[in-house]
Parts: structure tokens; sequence; C-alpha cells
């Protein structure tokens, strides 16, 4: 429709089929070019999801450009994306606002939209360096518009627990597992529990190695949480524990579709607005947590105190 947001899907990393699927939820999808999406996840939950709840409304991937340029013809076949550029910037003057799906390397991916005053998503971790970092902050003190989160930010089986964990009394255990590595799915467990227990994490050990990171935060509330990411642990994705002094509860992440549209909604919500979904300082704060968990690797599993980071 002539009002709908024109967006922009720009790059693609190996095991990433966010592309797919994100495009999808704007546009909806061809039966049969979906079919031959290499994320056979992907192909499930979409199925599953009646077409007429599928789409957001008032916004249409318009334009799209991947890293291999063969991914951007078989995503805008897939998803009836009508314009495939040759270089990312040729989307500048012709969409509305730019998803980064990539979850690597995004300030440099991110540079040429936020320098033109194009409203960017970036998809999780927003950094994984306190250079960059550092720069995303800059960005947003010149009232550039940035949004970043993690899609377990949204995910409905937890939500009971960000209203309210009084009948838990005070939590002074939590854990949250994910598969793949502290760098680029540490973010998904974090962005879990942060909403739980808010702000105030004072140091983080990381116990493991790159292929099985046990990380140890601390929390000024008294909390000792454990986020436990291992290479092929998928078969526990999104485990949530929370013990307290009165009770414990046990959740898990199920409908990923679900995490992903609510996710993308509040992209569309914030470029319509400009209103944050939520403080800014949150993801500095968990890019922080991100960070020192890479140092502690790298440092022997030493611990590293949020406030001694130069950010």
């Amino acid at each position: 429709m002539a009002n709908d947001l024109r967006l922009a899907m720009l790059g693609k990393v190996e095991g990433n089929g966010h592309p797919y699927s994100w495009s999808v939820i704007f546009n909806g999808y061809h039966s049969e070019e979906l079919e031959k999406c290499p994320y056979h996840v992907i192909r499930d939950y979409l199925r599953k999801e009646p077409k007429d709840k599928l789409q957001i409304e008032g916004a249409r991937v318009t334009h799209i450009w991947t890293d291999d340029p063969e991914d951007a013809l078989r995503v805008a076949a897939t998803a009836f994306i009508p314009h495939v550029v040759q270089r990312p910037e040729d989307v500048i003057g012709h969409v509305d606002a730019v998803i980064i799906p990539t979850g690597e390397g995004q300030a440099e991916r991110c540079r040429p939209f936020v320098e033109a005053g194009i409203p960017v998503f970036a998809d999780k971790p927003l950094a994984d360096n306190e250079t960059d970092l550092r720069q995303f902050i800059q960005w947003r003190k010149e009232g550039k518009r940035i949004l970043s989160s993690s899609c377990m930010r949204y995910c409905k089986e937890f939500m009971p627990y960000r209203a309210s964990v009084h009948n838990l009394g005070k939590i002074r255990f939590a854990s949250v597992t994910t598969p793949k590595s502290w760098e680029r799915y540490g973010i998904h467990a974090l962005e879990a529990i942060y909403p739980i227990v808010g702000a105030g994490f004072l140091s983080v050990r990381n116990l493991g190695d790159a292929t099985r990171n046990l990380v140890h935060l601390k929390h000024g509330s008294g909390a000792d949480i454990v986020i436990s990411a291992v290479d092929d642990m998928f078969g526990a994705f999104g485990m949530l524990q929370l013990c307290g002094t009165e009770d414990y509860a046990v959740a898990a992440m199920k409908d990923t579709f679900y995490c992903f549209k609510a996710q993308l909604q509040s992209f569309v919500d914030y470029v319509r607005t400009g209103v944050d979904p939520y403080p800014f300082e949150e993801t500095i704060e968990l890019m922080k947590l991100v960070i020192a968990g890479i140092r502690s690797r790298e440092t022997g599993g030493r611990e590293i105190f949020i406030d001694d980071m130069l950010v």
C-alpha cells in the first residue's frame, strides 16, 4: 500500500536464515520457493502460521542485498522482494529504514545508513568490542536512530516473570541456556534474563572455552546468574530457571515465530514514532556483558568488573 514503510534487508552470514524469515514476516511467501529455503526450522515454523496472521501490517521489504549475491536472489523469490541491489548503499534514498540481520561487523555495516539519517535495526549483538560500542553510543548521542535486540526480549513464555517475580521472593540464582557461541548467542541468554532482573550487573566471569562457555554474572540485587552457551546444545535453546527465597520457576522458549514478529513490530513502531521501546542504556549494559564475557575467557576466566570497562 502507498503508506507502507519501505524496508531494506541488508546482509547474510553463514548459518543465519534471518533474511528469509524476517522478509517473509513482512511480505508473505511463495510456497514453492519456501521449499527451497535451506533452513528446515524456518520452513517448519512459517508453514505452521495461518497466512492471514503471518505478516506485519504497514511495512514491506522492498530491497535486498546479501554478501553472496545468489542468496539475495533466492530470498527475493521466496518473499516477493522486488529490488535486488548490487551494493548495500544503493538503497539510500529508496527506503524508509534498514534492517541488518547479520550480527557481525555491525558498526561498519550500519555506518552508511546511520550517517545518511536512515533508521537502522541491527541484529544482535550490536557490538562485541568496545571500539564499536563507543561508536554506537556516539551515534545515539548525535540523535541517530538505531535499535538492536535479541528476539528473546519478546519471548512470550517469559512474559509472566517480566511482569512480576514477587511470588518467588528474592531471586538468588538464575540460569539460561543457549547453543552456539558466546559471541553470537550469549546475547540471547542475556536478553532473556535482563528484563526480569533489570539493570545493575556487577561482574562477569567466563569459566569455559570457545566452544563451551560457562559464564557467571553477579547482579547488584544479590542474584547469581549462570549462562551456558555450548556449540551443539540445540536441544536446550532458551531454558530459563529462576530460584528465589520463596519459590522457583522454570520456562522455555518455544514459539520462535512469535518472538521474531514481536521484535520486528517493535522496530516498525520505533520508525513510525521515534520512541524507544526500551532505553538504549539497556543495550549498552548488555553489550558490556557480552564484551566482558569474551575478555574474561581470553584472560583465563578472570572476573571482569563492569564499572572498570572503558566505555
